[in-house]
């Protein structure tokens, strides 16, 4: 029988490490995806946060898994049925922005059947940062609607090594540090969109048909959301909709000009931004979007996911080209509407 090497003392940010490594060297407990530290008043040390790299069959079947997404980790709560309750662990991660403690992530690349890496199955993906949690309703693994907790965190990287001895000071410098080159405003912390929140009773659409259409364009490749994006302006009377060449660089996705019916805004540039994404569309994407566009169009953001209340703000702020933003639940019902997504 195959034993874990001793613990370390060290971790390097992408390196792999043992379930031993982890919990004994960092003084946590050895079950659950939610670890914890306390010091001697009750307060959170110190906590680690367990992921995992899903098979194309788990992605297939749960969009909602825990992902990276560029430099933001999407978590969603504890339990695969049922309405989940904020409490327990998942409420100790809240306490972070106030008392500033260290959260490990650690990813599981593989199962313990392989032996590629031996006991050596969890990569580190570095610290994390809260960013920000709200409800969401989800079709649970029976195919009912639920409410679930999902949490956002940035996750944090630019280091060579940390220490659990001076983890805390690192956190700290970490966090100031982000805080300079992407600033987080308060309302960059608040989601206000149709999808985060129970949908609203609708005589012609049902709200559980919605969500399971929004599930189903969660696991389609990016590239593949951007032509569902062209099908759906081509449907609403937009012509000569094209989609650019597959960047990833956030810029322009699709282009397309108002069609005769749109008689007052005939041969009105429309440049859209396509984000299949899981996580929180912020100030930031939408301003970016702005300075990308050519000057005489105008601009619009759909997205599977959610806006923060600082990117509906930024959309609309005065002096500035407005900005539409689609969310997923809105874009669900365009979507459902236009028969377009036949996947």
């Amino acid at each position: 029988m195959q034993t874990e090497e001793a613990s370390v003392n060290i971790f390097r940010p992408s390196e792999l490490y043992t379930h031993d490594d982890i919990y004994r060297t960092l003084s946590v407990g050895n079950a659950g995806g939610i670890r914890l530290k306390t010091n001697d008043d009750s307060t959170v040390r110190r906590a680690v946060l367990l992921t995992s790299v899903p098979s194309a069959r788990i992605a297939a079947e749960n969009p909602y898994h825990d992902r990276v997404e560029g430099d933001v980790l999407v978590y969603t709560g504890a339990g695969q049925e049922g309405d989940q309750a904020l409490g327990g662990r998942n409420r100790r991660l809240l306490e972070q922005p106030e008392h500033g403690f260290p959260i490990y992530c650690f990813l599981l690349v593989e199962s313990r059947r392989s032996k590629k890496h031996g006991p050596r199955r969890w990569r580190f993906l570095g610290l994390l940062n809260y960013l920000r949690h709200y409800k969401e309703i989800q079709v649970d693994v029976r195919g009912g609607i639920r409410s679930v907790w999902v949490f956002e965190f940035r996750v944090l990287s630019a280091f060579d090594a940390i220490t659990p001895e001076h983890d805390a000071r690192l956190m700290a410098d970490m966090i100031a540090e982000q805080q300079k080159t992407d600033p987080l405003v308060d309302d960059d912390a608040v989601v206000e969109s149709g999808s985060s929140v129970a949908p609203a009773a609708d005589p012609l659409v049902d709200p559980e048909e919605l969500e399971r259409l929004r599930q189903r364009m969660l696991v389609l490749p990016p590239d593949r959301f951007e032509h569902l994006v062209r099908d759906v302006l081509v449907w609403s009377g937009f012509r000569d909709v094209h989609v650019t060449k597959y960047s990833q660089d956030g810029g322009i996705d699709v282009n397309a000009l108002a069609g005769e019916m749109m008689w007052p805004l005939r041969d009105l540039l429309l440049q859209v931004q396509a984000k299949r994404w899981l996580h929180t569309v912020g100030r930031k994407e939408v301003a970016e979007l702005r300075g990308s566009l050519q000057p005489d169009a105008r601009g619009a953001v759909v997205t599977t996911s959610h806006f923060s209340k600082a990117a509906l703000r930024e959309a609309t702020e005065a002096g500035k080209r407005p900005i539409v933003l689609v969310d997923g639940f809105e874009f669900s019902r365009i979507v459902f509407a236009s028969g377009t997504f036949t996947d």
